[in-house]
């Protein structure tokens, strides 16, 4: 049973999806330079060579982006959706994980954004809330650059529940919350962790906040209010991962 399509844009995106072996790729709209970039930079493997390719103008191409202004860089892509992940498999006889949890974040940039720097950074998963997740969105599959295809992705109906039920099964989870007392630098980052993150402008939802088992913000200066989750992400995950990689 085929699973439903959808069009992604951009040279990373769309190149990403192609060697990723999970993936199914229907059709691919280039221009003939965007072809001809694809077969020198992956000389090696010819990504093209199952699936259907269709050559337009850049012009043509204009139609796919809709109504965002989107760069699509040549590159063009239908695919179907990958198949979901099963969050409590996934951590069954598994050992310090660390994953990140989107409490209420919406903006497909700044999720796009997470997911690259979690796969820059090697964290072992996002967790999601199903309805808040845009799925198709080009300008989130455009902020991830190629790290959509790179990244575990678990999409839960309920937050609330999800961070319950990894506390019953041994994970600390760390609220990242600009007015905490406690920079996460002074954590050890230890054993199975989840860090969560709150909304653009809005922080983690006050009825989240009681399944926190520790506040942590990142230090800043104090002139500032906050970070852009995207960049808080970041700098959250270079800093856990090379701690726990020191650990090892």
């Amino acid at each position: 049973m085929n699973k439903r399509s959808f069009f992604i844009i951009g040279k990373h995106a769309v190149i990403g999806a192609l060697k990723n072996t999970n993936r199914r790729v229907l059709r691919v709209f280039l221009t003939e330079e965007s072809k001809k970039n694809i077969h020198r930079e992956n000389s090696k493997k010819d990504l093209l060579k199952s699936v259907k390719i269709y050559f337009k103008t850049k012009k043509e191409l204009d139609k796919y982006v809709g109504n965002e202004e989107l760069l699509h860089q040549g590159y063009v892509a239908e695919v179907e959706h990958l198949d979901e992940l099963v969050l409590k498999e996934f951590i069954k006889n598994k050992n310090n994980l660390t994953l990140a949890c989107l409490n209420e974040v919406t903006d497909p940039r700044n999720i796009g954004s997470v997911i690259r720097s979690a796969a820059s950074f090697n964290i072992d998963g996002i967790i999601v809330k199903d309805r808040h997740f845009p799925d198709e969105s080009k300008l989130m599959y455009k902020s991830a650059s190629g790290s959509m295809e790179e990244v575990n992705i678990f999409k839960v109906a309920n937050i609330n529940t999800t961070l319950k039920s990894l506390r019953e099964k041994n994970f600390w989870v760390y609220g990242f919350d600009s007015k905490s007392k406690k920079d996460f630098t002074e954590i050890e980052w230890k054993g199975n962790n989840i860090l969560l993150f709150g909304s653009e402008g809005f922080g983690i939802k006050k009825h989240t906040e009681k399944y926190i088992d520790f506040a942590v913000k990142i230090e800043i200066n104090q002139k500032i209010e906050s970070l852009n989750i995207s960049n808080s992400a970041a700098i959250a995950f270079h800093n856990i991962m090379k701690r726990k990689k020191d650990l090892d």
